[in-house]
């Protein structure tokens, strides 16, 4: 624990708390497109649906190479072979799709604003872990392999490859919750139509 971060240690309370906000904003809140029967809104979702599924394989794909792994083996192929952070790529584009599943677009302004502010220094915390683990092969690896945004050209995936069942299995369990999450926000839905929950404000 020594070796990690304030970042680090603080990643999964910052990311709990920030959905308990935002799931707060949801209960009291309600699409502004679909309080006016807006086409708006249904394309919004449909948009948010395809990149809550491309998240999800997405993670899935990281999972697949890197659990059970974590940073003794550094992991260069499959899709850490596009990007160096793949997993919080495809976190980020199902955070904006969870946004845009809601049917606004401040959500998905909002989620996007929050990763970018604070991701990178979580990102660069983990780097420099690696480094010290790693060392010239890190090194290397940084220097061919973009952080964030994908070098699709660079895929590189091996004929074969040892995956971790168990900790697969946990992964897919975390895949899944962006797809959970979606079905969460259509029950909102139905109970604000219902009037089951109180709308206090329209969010754009």
């Amino acid at each position: 624990m020594s070796g990690r971060s304030f970042m680090q240690r603080r990643r999964k309370a910052f990311s709990r708390l920030f959905v308990a906000a935002l799931g707060a904003v949801v209960l009291i809140s309600e699409s502004y497109w679909d309080a006016r029967g807006m086409i708006v809104g249904d394309l919004l979702f449909l948009i948010g649906l395809v990149l809550v599924g491309v998240a999800t394989v997405g993670r899935l794909w990281c999972g697949l190479y890197i659990a059970g792994y974590k940073t003794n083996t550094l992991i260069t192929v499959g899709p850490y072979s596009v990007c160096r952070n793949p997993l919080y790529l495809f976190s980020l584009l199902g955070g904006i799709g969870l946004g845009l599943a809601n049917e606004t677009v401040t959500l998905a302004l909002v989620i996007a604003a929050a990763f970018l502010s604070y991701y990178p220094f979580v990102i660069g915390a983990e780097e420099k872990n690696l480094l010290r683990i790693h060392g010239v092969d890190f090194d290397r690896y940084v220097a061919n392999t973009p952080r964030l945004c994908p070098s699709w050209n660079r895929l590189r995936e091996p004929e074969e490859y040892t995956v971790r069942p168990r900790a697969f299995r946990r992964a897919i369990f975390d895949a899944m919750l962006f797809v959970w999450m979606a079905g969460v926000l259509e029950l909102v839905e139905a109970l604000h139509a219902h009037h089951v929950l109180p709308t206090l404000f329209l969010l754009y």
